[in-house]
């Protein structure tokens, strides 16, 4: 899977860039994005209550939607406000390839003011379905906060390379015992769609 995300990124990157500074205008007036992001996440072992290593291939099926037009012209913080709605399947890879998945519902910030490229940070939550085999985590309904940021690199006027680093975090909120939480790292890339 990784292997096939690599070769349409590089076959991506290899296609004439067609973005020009008129064209960035479209990401301040697209009205959805669609992402897919691949990558891989880690436990901090003794973060908190965290004791077990998890290690996770993570996929992303991602849907934005801008809330906002831009706002902020002319400042630092110039941007637009998204809704990110996600589908997650988290892979542990040391775990005997168990999953987590489930959803989750993100705000987000994207910075708007530079030619070709859109930062941005996010923050959110959402619920998921734990089937790792770790009694330490009390049930299989688990909650997840999460925040980070990214980068999207613009390679055509509707398309964008995206990077993103995030905090991840899973327990089961107090409402089973025992509750170690997972507290992670995951590191994603993609590609991403404006429309």
């Amino acid at each position: 899977m990784t292997r096939i995300l690599l070769t349409i990124i590089v076959a991506l990157v290899l296609v004439p860039a067609t973005v020009s500074a008129a064209d960035n205008a479209f990401v301040r007036d697209a009205s959805h994005e669609y992402t897919w992001l691949a990558g891989y996440g880690v436990t901090h072992r003794d973060f908190g209550a965290t004791r077990t290593d998890v290690q996770t291939f993570t996929n992303i099926l991602r849907y934005g939607w801008f809330l906002s037009d831009e706002v902020g012209k002319g400042n630092w913080y110039q941007g637009r406000h998204e809704l990110l709605l996600e589908l997650p399947l988290h892979v542990a890879v040391n775990h005997d390839g168990r999953v987590m998945t489930g959803g989750y519902a993100l705000g987000s910030w994207k910075f708007t003011s530079l030619e070709q490229m859109v930062p941005y940070v996010f923050a959110g939550g959402g619920v998921l379905f734990v089937d790792l085999g770790l009694p330490t985590m009390g049930t299989r309904l688990d909650f997840s906060y999460q925040g980070g940021t990214g980068l999207q690199y613009f390679i055509r006027k509707d398309l964008a390379l995206t990077g993103e680093y995030r905090y991840h975090h899973v327990s089961n909120a107090n409402t089973a015992t025992p509750n170690e939480p997972l507290n992670s790292s995951l590191f994603t890339v993609g590609i991403s769609l404006f429309r």
